[in-house]
């Protein structure tokens, strides 16, 4: 296994190239003219920072799928798994290894109890933040409690409804182990924003995509 830590700062990446890295990180799929625009910067200088992460095998394109008509496939750009190292797990090992003494000390009835109480200072942290707001201020403030947390969160919103982005996991090591963890965001989620709120999981970390999405729509 690759020392993350280690090995980009051994590559010694330049402002500008980490700059185009995290813009990937953060919006990819995405394609090399949006690169340069979002960082004011040239299509050439765009194109040969991503020559460069690509080269070292930390970007990689794939083919725009909602391209229409003739002429030849937009590609865009999203990181590699050797790419999302350099937005690492917060101390990933140490949390693998206190889920597997958990596991072995107090069984996986112990294990529940660490995570129900979890899920317990979770909410009661979102909703002292998050009360008292409208739609939309509750919405941005929850990201912003998230992206406090690691998880680069933020929101847009498309047509009727908003988007509510997850672009990074500071959890998904100890998710991946065991994905309860992660298994009552959703009905967190829900929680906050309250009755009046739909809220449905699009794109999923664990399932392949490259970030959580959840699409939030206010009933009425």
């Amino acid at each position: 296994m690759i020392n993350a830590s280690n090995y980009f700062d051994n590559l010694n990446l330049s402002q500008a190239v980490d700059k185009v890295l995290f813009c990937i990180k953060t919006k990819g799929p995405i394609s090399t003219a949006v690169i340069a625009k979002d960082l004011n910067m040239t299509g050439e200088a765009a194109r040969q920072h991503i020559q460069k992460l690509s080269a070292l095998g930390l970007v990689e394109g794939v083919q725009c799928t909602s391209q229409l008509g003739a002429g030849r496939p937009r590609q865009n750009w999203v990181l590699t798994e050797l790419g999302h190292q350099r937005f690492p797990d917060t101390h990933a090992q140490l949390t693998l290894q206190l889920i597997d003494s958990v596991k072995n000390i107090f069984g996986g009835e112990g294990l529940e109890k660490l995570i129900t109480q979890r899920e317990k200072e979770m909410k009661d942290k979102y909703l002292s933040r998050c009360g008292g707001l409208s739609f939309v201020e509750k919405l941005r403030m929850l990201a912003d409690v998230r992206s406090e947390e690691g998880y680069m969160a933020r929101v847009e919103q498309d047509g009727n409804s908003w988007l509510f982005i997850e672009n990074h996991c500071p959890i998904c090591a100890a998710a991946t182990a065991c994905q309860n963890f992660c298994r009552s965001e959703l009905k967190l989620f829900q929680e906050v924003m309250g009755k009046d709120v739909t809220i449905e999981r699009e794109q999923y970390l664990l399932d392949g995509a490259g970030r959580c999405v959840y699409r939030v729509q206010k009933i009425g």
